[in-house]
């Protein structure tokens, strides 16, 4: 890890993981879009409105099944990721679902390089706790929408980061927010580092209204059937405080 950016310790640590991340939500059957754990979806949330031929980006697509999901609506779906791997799980995706999606290798740091492209709806679904400059991304998402255009984005709720699924106690400080990186021991006894970016709910709302864009709605969601993000979730605590936040905010 000696001498790498976060940037760099997240490509590796997606890149290495991916293949297990494909595993973990093979329940996605890739119809519609999964918010997050326990985070509910768009068939009962609503949150995109009509989608059929609207430009969609997608920041940190993994496997490509909320873009492939919306392809399948109609929409012209375009999605990027750090990772290579997760890329190409996208691309063979897409190829299986029978649907034609754009699936690009790029970080955010470097999503200016879509312009001059526009897009009605930028979606971000449980990534940006991985962006380093996130009022930098926002300012880009900004400028990437039609006017009134839409972005939406779920991150893992800061409030459940807290908790110790274990014991039920708080292990963290809640104003103990930025970069952290924590060493992981594979059970294949291989040494990984995992490093994400926590966040106040007031630092990310505050950073959505110094970008310009305005800001719609705050949901947390819990929908007790998840049967697709369901595991690795203890669910005496998912039961207290639900893993997942959304944003919605315009142009």
């Amino acid at each position: 890890m000696s001498g790498k950016n976060s940037e760099e310790i997240i490509k590796e640590w997606w890149d290495s993981a991916s293949e297990y991340y494909q595993k973990e939500i093979s329940a996605d059957k890739m119809t519609t879009v999964q918010y997050g754990p326990f985070g509910s979806n768009e068939e009962k949330l609503k949150l995109l409105g009509k989608i059929k031929n609207k430009h969609v980006l997608e920041l940190g697509c993994g496997g490509g099944q909320v873009s492939i999901a919306l392809a399948k609506k109609g929409a012209v779906c375009t999605g990027i990721d750090i990772s290579n791997k997760q890329v190409g799980f996208a691309r063979e995706n897409a190829e299986k679902e029978g649907v034609k999606v754009e699936f690009l290798e790029l970080p955010f740091s470097r999503i200016k390089e879509l312009k001059p492209r526009k897009f009605d709806v930028v979606l971000s679904v449980m990534a940006l706790q991985y962006c380093s400059d996130l009022w930098a991304l926002l300012k880009n998402v900004r400028d990437l929408l039609v006017k009134g255009g839409i972005f939406i984005f779920s991150i893992e709720h800061p409030f459940y980061l807290l908790i110790d699924p274990k014991d039920m106690k708080i292990k963290e400080s809640y104003f103990d927010s930025g970069l952290k990186i924590k060493k992981e021991r594979w059970p294949d006894k291989s040494i990984h580092y995992f490093a994400y970016y926590d966040r106040k709910v007031s630092d990310i709302v505050n950073l959505i209204l110094d970008s310009g864009l305005k800001l719609e709605r705050v949901i947390e969601p819990f929908d007790k059937q998840d049967k697709i993000w369901g595991t690795g979730y203890r669910r005496a605590l998912v039961n207290k405080i639900a893993p997942t936040i959304i944003f919605k905010c315009r142009k």
